[in-house]
Formats: C-alpha cells, structure tokens, sequence
C-alpha cells in the first residue's frame, strides 16, 4: 500500500521523513489544504522540517470536504453536536487503515484485545455508525474472545452484575465509556474492582457539569475502587489516539506526535511553546489532513507525552480568508 511505510516509523529521523512525505502528498491532493497553505505563504517546497507544516484549523471539517483522495468515501464519520449545532464530517476513503492505526496503537498500550473483556458504555453501532469511537470500540469487542463483550449503555443493570462477576473471576477488564455514563454508573452501583481498566474517554455531552480531569479521575478512582484511571485522547477529524494511564499524562503512537501553539496566534506556523493550543500530527490520517490544529488546550513534555488542561473559551478560528471560500 502507499502508506505502510507510515507503520513502519521507529525512529524521530523516520517520522520527519514521514511527515515530509506526507506533507507532499497532501499539499497536491488536498485542495482545502493546499489553498489554506497557500494562504500562509507556504508551498510544496518550502518546508523542510515537519514544524514548518502549517497545520489546517480543525473548524475546516465542519465547513469543508477534507480529502487528499479522489476515492469514494464509503464512511464519513461524525462528532456529536448539540442540537442545531454544526458538526464535522471526516471522509474516510480507506476504512482499512483506520482499523489498521488503532489496532496497533491498541496492541501497544494494552496487549492484543482478545485477552480482555471488553465493556462499553457507549452507544452501539446501529445508534452511531458515524461516530469513529464506536467504531473502533466496536472493532475491539469482536476481536475479544470473551462472551461478555459488549455494549452497555442502555443496560446498567447488567453491566453491574457482569463487571462485578468477572472482575472477581479475574478476568482481565477495559472498560471504556464517556464520562457522564461512568459517573452514572457509580452513583447507582458500588464496586471494589481489582482486574479492571477503567478508561473515559471525556465528553459530559451537556448532561452533566464539566469537570477537570483529576478531579473527575478522583471521583472515579473512588467510585470503582481502583488506583487510577485511564483515558483516550482521540476525535473524528483524527484516526490516531493516545493513551493516558495515570495521572493524565497522555503518549502517542510513533506516527502520531503533539505540539502547541501560540494561543495569541492561531496560525502560527513553527512556534512551540511549552503550554498553548494543541496541534496533532496523525500520519495515519494520510487520505485526509495529518496536520490539524485542535481546539484543545495543554502542554508537551520534551519527551513527547502531553496533558490536556481545557478548550479555547471561543473555539471557532475566524479571520481566515479561506473559511468564506
């Protein structure tokens, strides 16, 4: 394929070389892309460094076609907006290599899926085909071997009885689910668990108060009695994730990597500060934009590992001539 050599990255000399690679590509077949760099100043042959890749303001998936290919898309993945709100679309040309990211980053951090069970609350796939953390969760369940595997949201009931069971059976355990749902279930439930993996990957969708992420790990560390909480860093516009398994304190895998950005400056191009807006680079996501600049706030540790500390209070990216085009 023309992106294996994206898997194939071990070392820093690798990803720039990748990302460089990638840049390229994306430049001439990306014609949101290459017009917002245009914009910028900046062609195909100017960069020469990975930090000099301007990266697009991810407010484009709401607006904009993001495609560096001239496939169909078969999925498009959605966020989950509120009600009238606007939603991103992200167009996955090759669903293959998304299935192909997560599962080694999954293999990584964690082992190989088939020795855990694996217990969800979140939506299932008929409810949200379009939300790639379903999809991805959905794709983990069905390569576990346990028969418990599953997902949970709409039955606490059973989710309590089964976790319970299996934990005190010493079955190995991730259970993932958004916030709100976690934070549901401990408020109904008492558990002591010793096997399990509790991991949130964020989201209160307007139902609950928002919460600082230690403040909601501690909550949950004491509602599931166990010593911490993991957490998953990931989002439509991405087909890469990171991992935190304590303390917050997020690692990628080797084709994806972290920055920030001046937060005075949105479309700052090769400035890093310590703490500022978080830009991504996701290699994986090479038939549509690796290089995005989040609304997310945090800083980046110099080996990489970064913390998310909140959101731009006004997320949306104005003043780029590119957004009325």
């Amino acid at each position: 394929m023309d992106y294996d050599f994206i898997f194939d990255i071990q070392t820093a000399s690798d990803f720039e070389e990748a990302a460089l690679r990638v840049f390229r590509h994306q430049y001439v077949n990306n014609s949101v892309y290459q017009r917002f760099c245009n914009l910028l100043g900046v062609s195909k042959t100017s960069v020469g460094a990975s930090s000099e890749i301007p990266h697009l303001p991810i407010e484009f998936f709401k607006t904009k076609k993001v495609l560096s290919s001239t496939h169909d898309s078969p999925y498009v993945f959605g966020s989950s907006g509120t009600t009238g709100s606007v939603v991103s679309k992200h167009y996955v040309s090759n669903i293959l290599l998304y299935e192909q990211s997560f599962a080694a980053t999954f293999r990584q951090f964690y082992g190989p899926p088939s020795s855990y069970t694996i217990l969800a609350l979140l939506p299932n796939y008929l409810e949200r085909q379009d939300s790639s953390l379903v999809y991805m969760v959905k794709s983990l369940i069905e390569n576990s071997e346990s028969p418990d595997s599953g997902f949970y949201l709409h039955d606490m009931d059973r989710l309590a009885t089964t976790l319970k069971k299996a934990d005190k059976e010493g079955q190995k355990i991730v259970l993932i689910g958004v916030s709100f749902a976690l934070l549901d279930l401990i408020e109904a439930y008492q558990f002591d668990l010793n096997n399990t993996i509790v991991m949130e990957t964020g989201g209160m969708k307007g139902r609950r108060k928002e919460l600082i992420r230690s403040e909601l790990h501690d909550i949950l560390q004491r509602g599931f009695g166990v010593s911490c909480v993991h957490s998953e860093y990931g989002m439509t516009e991405l087909l890469s994730q990171a991992y935190s398994k304590e303390d917050g304190v997020f690692r990628c895998p080797p084709w994806m990597r972290i920055s920030t950005r001046d937060t005075e400056d949105p479309m700052t191009v090769g400035r890093v500060s310590k703490t500022g807006g978080i830009n991504v680079i996701d290699l994986a996501n090479y038939h549509s934009c690796s290089f995005i600049a989040t609304q997310d706030l945090g800083s980046v540790q110099q080996d990489g590992s970064f913390e998310i500390l909140g959101r731009f209070d006004h997320s949306d990216i104005r003043g780029c001539n590119l957004m009325s085009l």
